[in-house]
């Protein structure tokens, strides 16, 4: 268990490194992972980030007001609205993740293929079962079809 905390430790750096650059959070620069292929709800914002309601509005409200999100009424529930990136998002959570990708290249050299790869399957193993204790299917879900609904300002 303590190799987990001590591997944990080490990606929570490289990521807290590569959100400094782009002077975001750790929570902000997981939401726009989050909304590189999906359109979520806050409510399910809420659930994917492990955070209350609230705390995911004002998110997003940062988010939205630095031009990396935007609100877009729903069209099935006029209560609710889903959150996406903007092209300045893209641009920024791109940069980031091929920031990130280099860190974990260099954590793993030193693994053989076969490693890398297993590594790669128990970690996707984890976080899905997780995510599925919890009720979301990481593995099996669908991105948000585009809605064509009038973008929400606050």
């Amino acid at each position: 268990m303590d190799a987990m905390a001590q591997l944990t430790f080490t990606v929570h750096g490289a990521l807290a490194r590569i959100a400094a650059t782009n002077d975001l959070s750790i929570i902000q620069i997981r939401l726009l992972g989050l909304l590189r292929d999906r359109r979520p709800t806050i409510t399910e914002l809420a659930a994917l980030l492990q955070l209350d309601k609230s705390s995911v509005t004002g998110l997003v409200d940062r988010a939205q007001e630095r031009g990396l999100v935007q609100r877009t009424a729903s069209r099935v529930d006029g209560r609710s609205v889903h959150v996406s990136i903007t092209p300045v998002g893209r641009e920024v959570i791109d940069a980031g993740s091929a920031a990130f990708e280099g860190e974990i290249a260099v954590l793993v050299a030193d693994l053989t293929i076969p490693q890398r790869t297993r590594l790669a399957a128990i970690a996707t193993h984890i976080v899905a079962a997780d995510a599925q204790r919890r009720g979301i299917d990481i593995l099996n879900a669908e991105p948000s079809p585009p809605e064509s609904s009038t973008p929400v300002r606050r």
